[in-house]
């Protein structure tokens, strides 16, 4: 602007003139703000007022109300309706979103247009999701909701009768340990799994990060979980999850988030308001169901240890599931760290000959940088691993038995064959072992103790409030008494206080009307804007310096108070040992597969044309340590020239056949192929 700036009262100076500039802009903006959180609480309001609220951005067709069910459930299973430019191809395997239930409401699997579904979708597949309502049915369990998604997505599969291929499920977060139990439980009704930002392994983590995993032993265990749901007359508020998640990042929850508004107030609000409608759209749980969570999980760790029993005594083993398991992290990611999302594997397997044993293939991908919301939305910056999955779904899911980390490399001139790769990138899957994960850090036996420790002190608190308080908390407390404290819960209220209910709320919207005529903004290089953003950094500085001691002193704690060795004597951990969660294979199935392996030896000699290209493709791919999906397209060439009469499982069976007797003799396996040949 110019240095001087002729006004009424006279020239002034270009620093008094920026000055004014300044405070007209921040006054409008501060006007133009308060409208911003007015439509927020409105918006707010309108939410929670509907019966199924969500934040899916396509039109969805009910298929079945869990509400109906014999064991009623608030779960429901929709189809996705694709937008008029897509084009879905019927007899391609369908898609399934399970959407997680922590706290807030359904949709965030399909809330933009490069979110999972969206994605799936353009790849021609037919897309379904399962999300639920914000009250949970009485006698409501994981149980019972385990069953209901069994159910509907068996619902699915009669749908798509002529689907070359089981459904690929797809679980965000809290949906993608429940989408493992089932798997585990019902591994005949799942194609390929894709679990993303999913905790699998709650203990695991590295010092110096993610201490999340440590509130469960500094708050004493899950007595005040017991609590909460007391108080909530048998149901756990929602609001407190979102609240935990905030806690973790201060800075932004308290500053970052809203200041983003208020700067760019004239451009930020509609995306702001689009996520909040989503963020604010709080859930609530049965008792049983968060105490489930939070002793058998989070608490407990149990699910990778296989102590996790349905009411019918079936056990939960997760190395029971036989179709591809796809693992997506981040390093990002600070409420489902890589270790939380992959030492399971640790938990389950001596190695990856172990693996291969179990029929398990187990395809991973870390990325550097996106948060936890990131992996799910996929608007930006994770978008190519979920489109190059969904576009090769197929193709993960006739990889031979093992673990592999995706990789992605972009596609150009230089690159071979790359009509054989689908889309913008060809991805990798590298062959990995178990030290590979090892390397990303994990506890040491020192830490499993203390967590061991916490366990039991949970254990024992937890049985100390249910024989002594909780019978007075359910005498005293009534449903409209804990409906009264729901709505008094700060997260909501923040949302009310500023809606239009509050009349003085009414004026704000008058005055952001008459801002919006006359609008005048600072001009870029106005030197109050830069000082504004310097005050915001050191601001947030602050924040995060504070969320950093805190964090340190948290974790010091809780290494301090549960690796003390009379602690934990007193509990019952010997302060000697080396917990292990490993369980061993069972004679029944060692005995399977000693007979497996004596029947696969004998007949390598066997087969014909097909069998030997297959066998001379996996040659190639395991000599490299590597398959991309141009070798994979390969195999499927192959697949397509015998389509009449191989389906893609029997393909499947027919390809990891070819590959057992590769690792098993592989100069046997080798020296058959000409014999193979016609």
């Amino acid at each position: 602007m110019p240095d001087n700036t002729a006004l009424p009262g006279g020239p002034m100076s270009g620093f008094v003139a920026s000055a004014v500039e300044y405070m007209v802009d921040a006054g409008q903006r501060n006007v133009l703000f308060m409208d911003v959180l007015r439509r927020r609480g409105d918006q707010y309001r309108e939410h929670v007022a509907q019966t199924a609220p969500h934040v899916l951005q396509y039109a969805a067709e009910l298929i079945m109300d869990g509400r109906e069910l014999g064991e009623p459930v608030n779960y429901a299973l929709v189809r996705i309706i694709p937008p008029k430019d897509v084009e879905i191809e019927s007899d391609r395997r369908p898609f399934i979103v399970v959407d997680p239930r922590a706290g807030h409401g359904p949709g965030i699997g399909g809330f933009k247009a490069d979110s999972e579904i969206g994605v799936a979708m353009k790849a021609g597949h037919p897309c379904y999701f399962i999300g639920f309502l914000p009250e949970p049915m009485p006698g409501q369990t994981i149980e019972r909701i385990a069953r209901a998604e069994a159910l509907f997505i068996g619902k699915v599969i009669s749908l798509h009768p002529k689907a070359d291929g089981k459904p690929c499920v797809i679980g965000n977060c809290q949906a993608g340990w429940a989408v493992m139990i089932l798997a585990s439980l019902r591994p005949e009704l799942f194609g390929p799994i894709i679990v993303a930002g999913a905790p699998l392994a709650y203990w695991a983590g590295v010092h110096g990060k993610y201490p999340m995993r440590y509130s469960g032993g500094l708050l004493g265990g899950s007595w005040l979980t017991a609590l909460t749901s007391d108080l909530g007359a048998g149901k756990f508020d929602g609001a407190w999850l979102v609240q935990n998640f905030e806690n973790q990042n201060p800075s932004n929850t308290l500053w970052t988030k809203q200041y983003n508004v208020y700067s760019k107030v004239d451009t930020e609000a509609d995306r702001y308001l689009e996520f909040e409608r989503w963020w604010g759209g709080h859930v609530n749980l049965n008792a049983e169901e968060i105490q489930f969570i939070v002793d058998e999980l989070f608490v407990g760790n149990n699910l990778a240890a296989g102590r996790i029993k349905m009411s019918d005594g079936q056990s939960v083993d997760l190395r029971n599931i036989r179709s591809p398991i796809v693992v997506f992290c981040s390093k990002g990611d600070n409420i489902t760290p890589p270790q939380q999302a992959l030492d399971w594997i640790l938990d389950l397997y001596t190695d990856v000959n172990e693996i291969r044993a179990y029929g398990q293939t187990i395809v991973y991908t870390v990325h550097e940088s996106v948060g936890h919301l990131g992996i799910f939305v996929s608007g930006g910056i994770a978008k190519k691993e979920h489109a190059e999955f969904s576009s090769n779904i197929d193709l993960i899911d006739v990889l031979p038995p093992g673990l592999y980390e995706a990789t992605f490399e972009a596609k150009g001139a230089d690159t071979e064959n790359a009509d054989l790769a689908v889309g913008q990138w060809v991805m990798r899957c590298e062959a990995r072992t178990l030290d590979d994960i090892r390397a990303m850090g994990g506890n040491s036996p020192e830490d499993e103790r203390r967590f061991a420790a916490a366990k039991r002190v949970s254990e024992i608190n937890l049985a100390a409030y249910q024989k002594f308080v909780q019978p007075w908390i359910k005498g005293m407390v009534n449903p409209q008494m804990a409906e009264l404290m729901r709505n008094l819960h700060p997260l909501r209220l923040q949302y009310e206080a500023f809606s239009s209910k509050n009349p003085l709320m009414s004026m704000v919207k008058s005055m952001a009307g008459q801002v919006r005529e006359d609008r005048k903004q600072a001009s870029k290089d106005n030197p109050f804007i830069a000082f504004q953003e310097q005050v915001s950094k050191q601001i947030v500085h602050a924040l995060d310096a504070w969320r950093d001691t805190q964090e340190a002193l948290s974790e010091a704690t809780f290494l301090a108070v549960y690796g003390s060795p009379a602690l934990q004597a007193a509990v019952g951990i010997d302060p000697q040992s080396a917990p292990s969660r490993r369980q061993e294979m069972s004679a029944a199935h060692r005995g399977m597969l000693e007979r497996r392996i004596a029947e696969l030896k004998s007949r390598i000699d066997e087969g014909g044309l097909r069998e030997a290209a297959i066998r001379s493709l996996l040659y190639v791919g395991s000599a490299r340590g590597m398959v991309d999906e141009r070798s994979l397209e390969a195999l499927r060439n192959v697949r397509r020239d015998t389509a009449a009469t191989l389906t893609l499982t029997e393909f499947k069976m027919l390809a990891r056949e070819q590959f057992f007797m590769l690792l098993l003799d592989q100069e046997g396996a080798l020296a058959a192929i000409p014999k193979l040949l016609p």
